[in-house]
């Protein structure tokens, strides 16, 4: 009896843990908000400079063969050291800041993009490239009228892996107190006794954080590689590349 007693007071006494609580949602507006303003920035500010310095590494890479072992090599061996471990080494020298996470997360973003970026560059047929060198295109117009274009399928390819890939791990950054919808997930929910509602709220804001960024890379895609899209029946739905190539220029 006395036992059957203790547990009722514990019941009684035992804060509530639902899964979901919109009313936490509504309460902690105010703090969610910026936070996932702050997810969003890292993302997008990591992701645009990972692709500024992947780009000219790519095409050092495919124009000086013997660099692009060492080139892929460096990259990789980045993205092997744990997360925790990259913040927490960059710390003493960009110290708790936002530039912290950024730094580490191009460095991640590197292997994804350096990879594809050189994949497209590589797939370039050769004849197009012979083609438009006949027709009086130099290094720089060859480029951007037809290698370019030619690659963005593997571009954009990259860029929404790497996306994705950077929406989770800026939850990471929390370890330096600058981890966007990590810190609702951690210091709201896992310490704070495991609370649920922040933690569910959290996971699933960074799920759809980065379904709608997908979705976005891909609608750029489809409309810088109009190519691309699936033919109708009986004529096809745009130009091919080397068509398209020709009329630009």
């Amino acid at each position: 009896m006395s036992a059957a007693s203790g547990m009722a007071v514990l019941a009684v006494d035992a804060a509530p843990n639902p899964w979901f609580s919109s009313s936490w949602v509504v309460d902690n507006w105010d703090t969610i908000m910026p936070l996932l303003i702050q997810h969003v920035r890292l993302t997008v500010v990591s992701v645009l400079i990972g692709a500024v310095i992947a780009f000219p590494l790519a095409l050092l890479a495919r124009r000086s063969r013997f660099l692009t072992g060492p080139v892929l090599g460096l990259s990789t061996l980045v993205y092997t050291i744990p997360s925790l471990a990259m913040f927490a080494f960059l710390a003493p020298f960009t110290g708790l800041s936002e530039t912290t996470v950024a730094v580490g997360l191009v460095l991640y973003s590197l292997v994804i993009l350096v990879r594809n970026f050189l994949a497209g560059l590589q797939a370039v047929p050769a004849d197009a490239v012979e083609a438009a060198r006949g027709m009086g295109y130099g290094p720089g117009r060859l480029l951007a009228k037809v290698e370019i274009p030619l690659a963005l399928p593997s571009i954009m390819a990259g860029l929404r892996i790497a996306t994705v890939s950077t929406v989770a791990l800026v939850t990471v950054g929390v370890v330096v107190g600058q981890g966007g919808l990590g810190q609702i997930i951690i210091v709201n929910g896992f310490s704070a006794n495991y609370y649920r509602p922040p933690i569910v709220f959290g996971t699933l804001a960074c799920v759809v954080l980065a379904l709608i960024a997908d979705q976005l890379l891909a609608l750029l895609e489809r409309v810088l590689t109009p190519w691309n899209r699936t033919p109708t029946a009986g004529r096809r739905a745009a130009a091919t590349p080397a068509e398209t190539v020709e009329v630009a220029a």
